[in-house]
């Protein structure tokens, strides 16, 4: 299996694009979409074809496995079942501000992409220990 890294982010026309990191069957891939769901769906398309394209030449085809990373404004498109401002609080960072993040108003630091990436791992491991009781 390859694993490939997958930069997720909107552009200036508020359009969001997949693009793999590393090549995948020969070439490079992308996509892009309307909302981020489009774009991976386009990314997946892609790949597809590409996978056709490098089976029929004499390729073996392979597993990938894509791992996404995410721009602030997709990422709070894609996962929109979560609170913004709860996030923020819970990142010690201000609400009003991370919003302005959020919808690409201002751009965030690396300080502030560190302080979201420790509070999501936080928040990923309070899940993956969750459960619920009947």
């Amino acid at each position: 299996m390859k694993k490939v890294l997958v930069t997720v982010s909107q552009a200036s026309d508020g359009t969001f694009w997949c693009h793999a990191e590393n090549d995948v069957y020969g070439g490079g891939i992308n996509g892009a979409g309307a909302s981020v769901k489009e774009a991976k769906a386009d990314l997946q398309m892609c790949m597809n074809e590409a996978k056709a394209d490098y089976v029929e030449n004499g390729g073996t085809a392979y597993d990938v496995d894509f791992r996404y990373q995410y721009d602030l404004q997709s990422f709070f498109e894609y996962f929109s079942f979560l609170n913004i401002t709860d996030i923020a609080r819970r990142a010690g960072i201000n609400p009003s501000l991370m919003r302005q993040y959020a919808s690409g108003i201002k751009n965030a630091g690396e300080k502030t992409y560190a302080r979201l990436s420790t509070c999501m791992d936080s928040i990923t491991k309070e899940l993956q220990t969750a459960s619920f009781r009947l």
